[in-house]
């Protein structure tokens, strides 16, 4: 008979870790007596980051006296004592590899069900002082498991543990947590994990992305699972390939677009619409390049690469587009790259745009307009002028071929030769209550550009007329919004060079292209992460050891090595930047 050991809690707290200070509930600690169990926690316990710990599903989290055995053996550690690992219940049985997804157990007057495996997280590694612990867990087979709470009742430390029922499929917590996280992501296993109904919905979300992911022939790595939707497939070539610009036209005051062939003349790789170009140019002969990226704007399939600039003020790039580059020149290209595509299927598409954001939006409408989409779609800008309006011409033409289609085009301040009705549907800002007043339909994939304060705006409103979370998609022009999960976040900071620059044996040059920084590598920053971190070029990041994916990053040139290895390879072109070095120059899109 299983019998629970210690009961432990402990509230959130914050510690110092790093130079910064984390929100962090870990630190649990063994208490006497009999203790409460209700719906989202135990009686004096609590979880420091609610979006990755705690709830309904993750109520309580349970780890085993034989994982404590196998690790004092392992680490060759004497000063593990309960609740080390962050869990609530400590127990004498119940492995990972005899309990399964959907069990159901009784422990004093409570009642739980085993919902899924511990959360890959480095907090565990911070209480352990152990910082690749949450690898560990997971490639030892000994994560722990929560509960989700059925009937609140009383436990206490010595309550026998009493099975009620076994999960449908019988599939270990060892089981489900090696077909997420570990190389091969069976789709037999895969299939069985969605049929047992009390697998928590964000494990179910990870087994359906592992379910729908379509490689190409040939193409190694990624885990759809842990990065569904926020990483690109892979790029059509490696590094950096020179190309020719063949043509250079005004799209509006203040933005142009810029087209690329191929310098043999054939006919370059299709983008997919969407996705965007890393350009890497030399305005100054005698200074260092810079790496740009640009969305593309034209036809997905076209022989060349079409994208558009604006020009920003002090702009060192824009400005030599703008004003110094010529048809015929060659600069140096890396292929097409972005998550922010077109989905394929039959919902409503509402493409909403400001500005020289509009281009990537562009390219869908491409898109659908070339596939005579029956879809519904909606076409939504914001601009200040008819002077100011890029692609006015081009977007009323593709959306004349698709009779369904609905416009709206605001002029913040439109000229008097401005047309109402034809230029442009209504006067004023592009803002969130005009969005709801057009009552978009609520199962409509929505896709946004635009800058910061109006993505934010948009998605809201959005939200508000019913669509799904999943189904509002954003694409930033500059530095992707952090994830640095319960990390106590002060003023943003702009890209810098590092405080503390290594000495004149400087290593390889590592480039940021979103960020617009070349800094040179030292051993001491540990991993391209942690070299981010110290340049404040903002990141995602959870378990910091190669296992999560959350800090997958496009690489767009050059090549890493890994220490310590990571348990499933990221995606080709991609790097784990929580755990990769680089022995030559690279570009990271961050």
């Amino acid at each position: 008979m299983a019998t629970l050991v210690s009961v432990n809690v402990g509230l959130p707290k914050d510690v110092e870790w790093r130079g910064r200070i984390t929100h962090t509930g870990v630190w649990k600690r063994p208490v006497t007596g009999r203790r409460t169990v209700r719906r989202l926690n135990l009686d004096g316990d609590g979880q420091g980051d609610l979006a990755g710990h705690g709830g309904e599903q993750r109520a309580v989290l349970v780890y085993q006296l034989d994982s404590y055995r196998h690790w004092r053996e392992q680490l060759k550690r004497d000063d593990l004592s309960y609740g080390q690992f962050g869990e609530n219940f400590t127990v004498d049985g119940l492995p990972d590899d005899e309990v399964c997804i959907g069990d159901r157990y009784r422990i004093g007057t409570a009642e739980f069900e085993v919902t899924q495996p511990r959360v890959t997280c480095y907090r565990v590694g911070l209480r352990m002082e152990e910082p690749r612990m949450a690898a560990l867990l997971v490639s030892h087979a000994r994560p722990g498991f929560y509960f989700r709470v059925l009937t609140e009742g009383e436990v206490a430390a010595g309550d026998e543990i009493v099975k009620l029922a076994t999960g449908p499929e019988a599939m270990t917590v060892a089981e489900i947590d090696a077909v997420l996280y570990l190389p091969g992501h069976e789709r037999s296993q895969v299939e069985r994990a969605l049929r047992i109904p009390a697998l928590s919905p964000g494990w179910q979300g990870s087994m359906r992305a592992l379910l729908a992911e379509e490689r190409e022939p040939g193409t190694t790595g990624g885990n759809a699972g842990l990065t569904a939707g926020s990483v690109s497939p892979p790029p059509a070539w490696p590094g950096f390939r020179s190309l020719r610009v063949a043509a250079i036209a005004a799209e509006s005051s203040g933005i142009s677009s810029v087209t690329f062939a191929a310098t043999d003349g054939r006919p370059l790789p299709p983008g997919l619409p969407g996705q965007f170009l890393t350009v890497r140019m030399r305005p100054c002969p005698d200074a260092p390049p810079v790496i740009r990226s640009y969305s593309l704007s034209g036809r997905p399939g076209a022989a060349a690469y079409r994208v558009s600039v604006k020009q920003e003020p002090h702009g060192v790039a824009s400005t030599y587009v703008h004003e110094h580059l010529k048809v015929d020149d060659v600069l140096e290209v890396a292929a097409p790259r972005g998550a922010f595509t077109l989905a394929q299927g039959d919902a409503p598409v509402l493409l909403v745009s400001a500005g020289v954001g509009a281009t990537p939006v562009l390219a869908m409408l491409h898109a659908l307009a070339d596939a005579h989409t029956a879809r519904p779609v909606w076409w939504v800008h914001g601009a200040r002028d008819g002077l100011h309006h890029p692609f006015a011409a081009e977007s009323r033409d593709l959306l004349a071929r698709l009779p369904g289609s609905r416009t709206f085009v605001a002029y913040s301040r439109p000229r008097a030769e401005d047309r109402p009705g034809t230029d442009y549907t209504a006067a004023g800002r592009l803002t969130a209550d005009v969005l709801r007043a057009l009552a978009p339909p609520a199962d409509a994939e929505a896709y946004i550009c635009g800058p910061d304060a109006f993505m934010t705006d948009m998605s809201e409103a959005l939200s508000a007329c019913g669509l799904a979370p999943g189904n509002i998609r954003t694409e930033a022009f500059g530095s992707q919004s952090a994830i640095t999960p319960g990390i106590a976040q002060g003023p943003a900071k702009a890209p810098h060079q590092p405080a503390h620059p290594p000495g004149p044996a400087a290593g390889p040059t590592v480039s940021f292209a979103r960020s617009g920084l070349n800094v040179p590598w030292d051993p001491g920053y540990g991993t391209l992460l942690e070299l981010a971190e110290a340049c404040d070029v903002p990141t995602r990041w959870s378990c910091r050891t190669g296992v999560c994916h959350t800090c997958e990053t496009a690489l767009l040139s050059g090549r890493v090595v890994y220490e310590p290895d990571p348990v499933d390879a990221p995606a080709e072109g991609n790097v784990l930047i929580c755990c990769a070095q680089p022995p030559q120059d690279l570009v990271l899109d961050l």
